[in-house]
């Protein structure tokens, strides 16, 4: 559990086969969800959600919408759920040696039984695994302890995430996890068209900028970045926009794929006396930095609170 009201330590160096683990999981049950969930516009259909036990699909329609079911990673428990609308229901333990592949046919035999059928793209999407899940026997690295810490890091920032959400009038997206990269993001859009991309360019790519963003997300370290980190990012990136001072004065900016990123490393974080408040001023001064530079019109987009109504 948290201590008190401090944040848990959360490491991705030494943890590497940990989080891979988990990751993978994620895109199991992800791929599951995309699979059989009508389409939403920017992918806003195939992602996974915090709730109060860990990681769950929310309700996946099959039978023409007639039922649902649901897939959850249970960590309070330790364990794989899958619920059917009808009451039915199949449970597997998330042991510490348990392997990709024995998780991958367990969830695949269970909605077998449950009679619900999906096909998926069996392989691991930009993780530089060339092998089909129920081929991945190596990677077998559950952890109670650090999923545990994972899911908890996790349901802090989704609850700072969802206020940050709540001052923005205009079109953003729920606040979800890709399971693709493994990231908590939030997005917010000015509504506007942007630049037409390349038709070379990933279809995957297209329909997620499809429109002027800011971005705003966490995850929980990777080969490029060692360590867990909040994020924002404005697309397209506007000129200079890394000139902008962010908060708090331990925030900078970075290059990622060509253009800035803004960041706080969550080890930073960690360490202020009002995590959640210097946390939403990251965020907003983020949002500033991009909104300002690309014309937003700031004020129009802004909630007031209740007492300026």
């Amino acid at each position: 559990m948290i201590p008190g009201n401090r944040l848990p330590e959360l490491k991705y160096v030494g943890n590497e086969n940990k989080k891979l683990t988990l990751h993978l999981f994620f895109q199991i049950i992800g791929k599951i969800r995309m699979a059989l969930t009508p389409r939403k516009n920017h992918w806003w259909y195939i992602t996974l959600y915090v709730n109060e036990k860990g990681f769950t699909t929310g309700p996946i329609p099959i039978e023409n919408g007639y039922a649902s079911f649901s897939m959850s990673l249970d960590i309070l428990d330790h364990e794989f759920i899958v619920f059917k609308s009808n009451g039915e229901s199949r449970s597997f333990e998330l042991e510490h040696d348990l392997s990709v592949a024995q998780f991958y046919e367990r969830v695949m035999e269970f909605l077998k039984e449950l009679d619900i059928e999906v096909s998926i793209h069996s392989r691991p999407y930009e993780l530089n695994i060339d092998k089909d899940f129920s081929e991945i026997t190596d990677i077998r690295h559950y952890d109670a302890l650090f999923a545990t810490t994972y899911w908890h890091t996790f349901l802090w920032i989704d609850s700072v995430f969802k206020e940050f959400s709540g001052r923005f009038y205009g079109k953003t997206c729920p606040v979800h996890l890709y399971w693709h990269s493994m990231d908590l993001a939030v997005t917010r859009f000015s509504g506007k068209r942007a630049p037409e991309m390349p038709k070379e360019a990933r279809i995957s790519d297209k329909e997620a900028y499809s429109h002027e963003c800011i971005s705003f997300g966490f995850w929980a370290g990777d080969e490029n970045v060692q360590e867990p980190a909040f994020y924002s990012y404005t697309y397209p990136s506007p000129e200079d926009i890394d000139m902008e001072e962010l908060e708090p004065s331990n925030a900078n900016w970075i290059m990622n794929n060509g253009s800035p990123m803004a960041i706080l490393t969550y080890a930073d974080l960690r360490e202020k006396e009002n995590p959640r408040k210097v946390l939403l001023e990251f965020l907003e001064s983020a949002y500033q930095a991009g909104a300002n530079r690309a014309g937003w019109d700031v004020e129009a987009f802004r909630v007031p609170p209740l007492n300026e109504l």
